[in-house]
Order: structure tokens, then C-alpha cells, then sequence
């Protein structure tokens, strides 16, 4: 569709006028046209009418130069998205009238070029698809019009992949009835190979052909006018085209899953190639209504055929299971498939192991959406055979995973039910001296102490104390976090988010799973935890009543938002292909502008984040700071004199005096004793390089809790002082993020520049990111009670 391209001096149709204002439109201007449609439509008798409109439907296509059709189909393509089940139309003919606009379009290309007839094609396919959206009486009447044949040249790509979009809405219409599937079933194989086409390679060929372009200009004219209506500018046809691009893709998964739940063309949708693309179609975060990739997914899990090809793709059970532990909507549909599975004794072990690290954490699932008594049926599932066949199961992990879910679901109840309440207030009692215990050694920075307690803690509280048992989860989940271990972290929160009421509401939770998702790179379900996060703990706005979202929430979402982008693939490829082509132009390829080494650069940059993004590379690991300072030129103490003494003693003076007290900054030595203290990380930094940045961490921490003199010297309560040591690491980043600072840094400690800031600002970045205490209100996990004891708000 190149030629389309140079259509630039058509006139553009920016609005779709309402019926009233057609009319109105029509009054005010004297009509010469034998037969206008615009002016049937003014006469007051229906007979007259009927015919009128009958006669135009039968005429307008036989008649080659009137360039009043494209108003006319704008007008009842607006009719039919307003009024889809109004049955005038239908009855008069409009079916075999856009049947034959298509067919003109498909096999006159001078008169599609012709005035503005390339929008007809679209209309007259989109008029199509919305009249049998509906009704199957509609749906008869276009097939027997002979709509389908035109339809499938659309699909077929005849025209360009706008009109694909709408021609796989329509077919995927008339294919959802039973008394017109077998009309569109004659093209079987055909529509199911370019469905499956359509949905794998939709999205690259969209970002290419469309939003990869660069220039307005360089766009196909009459895209960027059906996208935008002739309202808006680069950045609204680039939504738009990213919204109809979903459009597609789910259209045409719907049409597949016409033919899966009649078990038609199974051995072709459940190729591995396409079912390992089906489980990274998701629609993107505009599509609210259609599942994607997992409704295919679910309903080829009725089949017996389908489970097998299910079953043996690691793609797709790897997706379930990310799935079934989100705060996706469809979160259940990944639970159903993976139950069908589980429940066929030809699939049931294929599975097994894979789903059972997964699923066990969501045996104490109450309710989700009208699904009701989840966890009980995934605890039966995963229990099905547990005595009889136990010893089938290789897998130690998963060994002990089923034999934790029957103590939990069967023994441990059992117990519980005996138990007189004076028992169990007792149990209760415990349970909560242990988690002060817990809370105690968390707040003193021995992380790895604080798991055991809670661990104690959810062993001693009763099964249906679900409020505490969700605290207690949560907790733990916080220390796997420091601990860096983003898995337990993931199967921790996911169990209190099944015990929140409702499921999936408790906010510090949903935080604490979306870290650990980001920890582990998977930005889609860390994405999803946030967005859930902001909505079941929105705050308003006192002045404005608006919501308010904190800026760490608002942050992680930014990142994701690129991660998860719909055309992120298609833009990695597009990158790549570009550079092999250059490569392959010339081996000696030599940049000579400054503007071609920036876009080179940049191309580098955008793939190296995207893998490092892919892989979790982005997450800093301290051994590789610590190792690079083997790399100084200057001794430590001429370092420590030169460079952080100076930093710390401004970063703790400048805190003091916008954060504290004047009377707290007057004095001397406390400001030296808080420099002094700041300095801690730091010497444990560079003089114990064999040391994790969890011992480091914890070193600091309980030094300073621990110090008597500490609290005799500076009287302040402990959040008091964690609030401190946050907010001083924050002032040092900030510090070494000023340029002359920078430099100064990077000259006294004999580095390049470019080395100095991604190492030393991105430590300090992720030493705040995954050990700091809380330095506001928003971040705070515990509060301090009248008896002294740290206790969860």
C-alpha cells in the first residue's frame, strides 16, 4: 500500500456527523443529486422512505464517480455503532451494498484511489461487523448477502491491516453463531492459519508500518484520519494505533476461539510456536474486555487434544503460573486451566511439580470473584491422590510443598477443631508475643532472626485468626525482601493477599509482591500488583479531591509502563534488524556526523536496558561496587579525607537544619557524632569487601540500635532514628548526583567519569531501595504502642 502514501492531497474526514446533524446539514443547503441518500432520509413517509432507501443501497455502488458515498457510508458506519440492533437497515439491503463496496475497493484499485474512496472499504466491513455483533437474525441475512468472500480478501491483507482489523471483527461475528459458523468453517484452514498469523505478528506489523515511522508526513494519510478523526497530533495516533493494534490481536484469538470450542482445527492452533506466542499476548492495559492469550489458553483446556499440547509446552505452564499469583482479572482463568490439567490423569503429572510450588500458595483462598471456595478445590486438586501415588513424585521440594498443604489443610485443621476456645485464646496470646519478638529483631536489623519468629508465630496462630495470619504473611514477605530473596518474598505476600478480605486487597502486600516481581524482571505482574496497590489504598486530595499517588508507587509504574509497552518487542526487533542491516551494508561502516554516532549510541542503549530489563540485570549487586575499588588510585584515607568526610558532615548538617530542631543542630558534638555514624557504611563498604550487603546492613543497623551511649548522646526515639539514616542516605545521593561534585569525585579518585556515577549513585540507590527504613508516613510499617512494643499499623 505503498501508492496509498501519496494520497497526501486528500481532503481528510475529521468528523462523523450524527443523524440530527446530517439532517440539519441536508436543510440548510439545496440538494441537486437524482438520488441522495441525505435527502431519503428526510422524508417524512416510512414507505417512501423504505423504498427510497432500498432503491440507493441497490444504486450506490453501480454508480462510479459520486463522491458523496464516502459521507453516506461515515453516516450509517456512525448509525450501526450507535443503533447496532436496529433492524431497518438489515432488512433494506445494507449488507449486500458493503459487500459490494468491498469487492469494488478489492478489485478497482483506480477508483480506490479515486477521491476519498479508500475509507469505504473500512466503513463498509465495520458497518458489517457491528449489524451481527448482536443478532443472529442479522448475521443470516449477511451471509446470505455473500458478505464473506469480500471479508476474507480484507483478511487476507489485500488492503492494509486497518481493514484486517475490522474484517476479523466481523468474521469472528459471524462465526460466533451456531447457524453461521458453518459458512465462515468452508475457509477453515485458511482463517484459522491467518487468525493465528494475524495474532503473532499483528503487533510488529502495526509498529513498522505505523507507529515506527518516523515523520508524520512519511504515514499512510487516510491511517492517521481514521485513528484520530482529524483530532490530535503524533502522540494520539500513536495511542489510538496502540489500541486498535490490541483491537486486532484479540479479534482474532476470539476467532480461533470459535473454532477451539467446537474442537475444530486443534492441530493447528496447539503448534508449540504458536502456543509458546499465546502466552505472552496479554492486549496491554487498554484491553479490559477481552482475555487474550489465556482465554484461548483455558478453552483449549477442555479439549482432551488441547491439554496434551498444553502440557507439554513450558512457555505456557510457566505463564499459568505467573498468572495464578497476580492481581490480573483474569487471574482465575489461569486457576481453571491449571485445575483441568490437574484433573486428567494423562496430564496431571506432566504438571504436577511445576504447578504445585505455585498453587500451594493459594490453598487458603477464599473467594474469588464468584468462584467461591477456591483454595479448598486447589487444595483437592493438589491432594487428589496424595496418599496412594505420593511416591511418583521425584521432586523433594515439591514432596514437602504436598506434604505442608495436607498438615495445613487436613491435620492442622483437624487439631484445631478439637481445641476448646480457652485453647485457642492461648495459641492467640502467643502468636502475638512472638510477633512483637519478631517485630523487635526486624527493627534491630537481625533480618534473619525476625523470619523464624514469624515462621513460629504462623505455626502458633489458629487457622481462622485469617487477619493475623495476613499480617504475620506480610511481615515475613518484608524480611524475605531484605534478605533478597524475591521468590519467598512472591510466595509469602501472595498467601496474606488470599487471606485479605477481599482477596487481593491488602495494600502493603500488593507493594511488597510488586518489588519482589520487579526484583525477579517480570514488570507485567509487578505492574499489575502496583496499579492494584494505588487503587485499595488511594488517598484524596483535601483540596481538590483528587487522588493521591506516592511518588515510589508513581515511579515503579513509569518503569514498568516501558517495560510492558505493547510494541516492546517490536521495537527491540526493528532496532536490531536496523543495525544488522547497516553492518551488512558495509563492514567498514564508519560514523562521520555527530547526529549519526547519537542514534547509534542511543540504539545501543535502548538494547542493552531492554536485556538487562529481560534478564534482572538491572538489580545492583554490591560484590561488583566492592570489587571496582580495587580500581582506585588513591589510598582509602586520602578517599575518606578528601571525599566522604566533607560529603557526610554537609549531607548531616543539611539535614539537620531542614528536618530537626535548631537546638538539635547547635550542638557540636552531636553533629560530629552523626557524621561519625555516617561514615559506618561506608568503612564496612571498602574495608571488608568479602562481606554481602546484607551483613553490611546489618552491622550498621545494629550498631547503632545497639549503642547506649548512642541514645544517651542523641535522645530520640528509634523511628525517630530510622527516619535519620533514610533520609541521610537520600541527602548523599543527592550529593553525588551534582556535576561538580561528580567530577571532583571522579578526579580525586583517579576514574573516569562515566564510572564514578552509574557504580557509587546506583549503590546508594539500591542500599536505599532495598534496605532503607521508612522516611515518610506513606512508607512507615510500624508503629510504636503505648507499652513501647513495635506493632503493625
Amino acid at each position: 500500500m505503498d501508492s496509498l502514501k501519496k494520497k497526501g492531497k486528500m481532503t481528510a474526514i475529521f468528523t462523523n456527523p450524527k443523524t440530527s446533524d446530517m439532517d440539519n446539514m441536508v436543510m440548510r443547503q439545496t440538494c441537486t443529486t437524482p438520488c441522495c441518500f441525505f435527502c431519503i432520509m428526510k422524508e417524512p413517509e416510512p414507505s417512501l422512505r423504505r423504498a427510497g432507501i432500498a432503491s440507493c443501497f441497490k444504486e450506490m455502488p453501480l454508480n462510479r464517480d459520486d463522491q458523496q458515498h464516502v459521507l453516506v457510508l461515515s453516516g450509517l458506519w456512525n448509525i450501526a455503532m450507535t443503533q447496532p440492533d436496529d433492524p431497518e437497515f438489515p432488512s433494506l439491503g445494507i449488507f449486500d451494498c458493503m459487500a459490494s463496496f468491498i469487492d469494488k475497493g478489492i478489485n478497482d484499485r483506480s477508483w480506490l484511489l479515486r477521491d476519498q474512496n479508500i475509507y469505504i472499504p473500512y466503513y463498509a466491513a465495520h458497518v458489517i461487523g457491528s449489524y451481527t455483533m448482536n443478532k443472529v437474525e442479522y448475521a443470516e441475512k449477511a451471509v446470505l448477502a455473500g458478505v464473506i468472500p469480500p471479508l476474507m480478501e480484507l483478511l487476507r491483507g489485500k488492503i492494509s491491516w486497518v481493514e484486517q482489523r475490522v474484517a476479523v471483527r466481523a468474521l469472528g461475528h459471524l462465526a460466533s453463531y451456531d447457524k453461521t459458523f458453518e459458512a465462515v468453517a468452508a475457509y477453515e484452514e485458511e482463517v484459522v492459519r491467518l487468525g493465528m498469523h494475524l495474532a503473532s505478528n499483528c503487533l510488529d506489523e502495526v509498529y513498522v508500518k505505523f507507529v515506527g515511522v518516523k515523520g508524520k508526513s512519511k504515514r499512510s494519510r487516510y491511517h492517521c484520519d481514521l485513528l484520530t478523526r482529524g483530532v490530535g497530533g503524533l502522540e494520539m495516533e500513536n495511542r489510538k494505533a496502540e489500541e486498535w493494534a490490541s483491537q486486532l490481536q484479540c479479534w482474532s484469538l476470539y476467532l480461533l476461539n470459535c473454532f477451539a470450542c467446537k474442537e475444530r482445527s486443534l492441530n493447528l492452533i496447539c503448534k508449540q510456536e504458536f502456543l509458546t506466542d499465546l502466552s505472552g499476548m496479554w492486549g496491554g492495559l487498554g484491553n479490559h474486555s477481552s482475555p487474550a492469550g489465556v482465554g484461548l489458553i483455558r478453552i483449549l483446556c477442555y479439549s482432551k487434544y488441547g491439554r496434551k499440547s498444553i502440557s507439554e509446552s513450558k512457555e505456557v505452564i510457566k505463564y499459568l503460573c505467573h498468572l495464578s499469583r497476580s492481581s490480573d482479572d483474569w487471574q482465575y482463568m489461569g486457576i481453571d486451566s491449571f485445575l483441568l490439567l490437574l484433573k486428567d490423569t494423562d496430564t496431571r503429572y506432566k504438571v504436577i511439580e511445576i504447578a504445585t510450588m505455585f498453587l500451594i500458595d493459594l490453598v487458603e483462598l477464599k473467594s474469588l470473584g464468584d468462584r467461591s471456595c477456591l483454595g479448598e478445590t486447589i487444595a483437592e486438586a493438589l491432594l487428589l491422590d496424595y496418599k496412594q501415588n505420593k511416591f511418583r513424585i521425584k521432586n523433594s521440594q515439591v514432596q514437602k510443598a504436598l506434604q505442608e498443604t495436607w498438615e495445613l489443610k487436613v491435620e492442622r485443621r483437624k487439631r484445631e477443631k478439637t481445641m476448646s476456645e480457652e485453647k485457642l485464646e492461648e495459641r492467640r496470646d502467643l502468636a502475638n508475643l512472638i510477633k512483637q519478638q519478631a517485630n523487635h529483631r526486624f527493627w534491630l536489623g537481625d533480618v534473619e532472626a525476625a523470619v523464624k519468629s514469624y515462621t513460629e508465630a504462623l505455626d502458633a496462630c489458629p487457622l481462622k485468626l485469617r487477619k493475623e495470619r495476613m499480617v504475620l504473611y506480610s511481615n515475613r514477605a518484608q524480611c524475605y525482601l531484605l534478605l533478597r530473596d524475591p521468590d519467598a518474598a512472591i510466595r509469602d505476600s501472595t498467601r496474606a493477599l488470599c487471606l485479605s478480605n477481599p482477596t487481593n486487597s491488602h495494600g502493603k502486600s500488593l507493594w511488597r509482591r510488586s518489588q519482589a516481581y520487579d526484583m525477579k524482571g517480570l514488570g507485567k505482574e509487578s505492574l499489575m500488583d502496583c496499579i492494584m496497590f494505588i487503587i485499595n489504598g488511594r488517598i484524596y486530595s483535601e483540596t481538590n479531591k483528587r487522588v493521591k499517588i506516592p511518588y515510589y508507587a508513581a515511579r515503579m509504574i513509569s518503569k514498568q509502563m516501558g517495560v510492558t509497552w505493547l510494541f516492546a518487542n517490536a521495537h527491540s526487533k526493528a532496532t536490531i534488524s536496523h543495525l544488522r542491516k547497516v553492518q551488512e551494508s558495509n563492514d567498514d561502516y564508519e560514523i562521520n556526523s555527530n547526529e549519526d554516532q547519537q542514534e547509534y549510541d542511543e540504539m545501543m542503549r535502548m538494547m542493552k536496558e531492554k536485556k538487562s530489563i529481560a534478564s534482572g540485570e538491572h538489580i545492583l549487586d554490591y560484590h561488583k561496587v566492592a570489587q571496582s575499588s580495587l580500581q582506585l588510585n588513591l589510598p582509602k584515607i586520602q578517599m575518606v579525607i578528601y571525599i566522604v568526610v566533607p560529603l557526610a558532615f554537609v549531607s548531616v548538617v543539611f539535614h539537620d537544619f531542614l528536618l530537626w530542631n535548631a537546638s538539635g543542630v547547635a550542638s557540636g558534638s552531636f553533629i560530629f557524632f552523626r557524621t561519625f555514624y555516617a561514615l559506618i557504611p561506608v568503612w564496612y563498604m571498602y574495608n571488608d569487601r568479602s562481606a554481602s550487603i546484607q551483613v553490611i546492613a546489618s552491622r550498621v543497623v545494629r550498631l547503632f540500635f545497639e549503642s547506649k551511649a548512642c541514645f544517651k548522646l542523641w535522645t530520640i526515639s528509634p523511628i525517630e532514628a530510622a527516619h535519620s539514616l533514610g533520609s541521610y542516605l537520600r541527602l548523599f545521593r543527592l550529593f553525588l548526583g551534582f556535576p561538580i561534585i561528580h567530577r571532583l569525585c571522579s578526579v580525586l579518585l583517579g576514574l573516569k567519569p562515566e564510572f564514578l556515577k552509574p557504580n557509587l549513585a546506583s549503590y546508594w540507590a539500591d542500599f536505599n531501595r532495598r534496605y532503607s527504613i521508612p522516611s515518610d508516613a506513606d512508607l512507615i510499617r510500624f508503629d510504636i504502642g503505648g507499652d513501647g512494643s513495635l506493632r503493625e499499623k
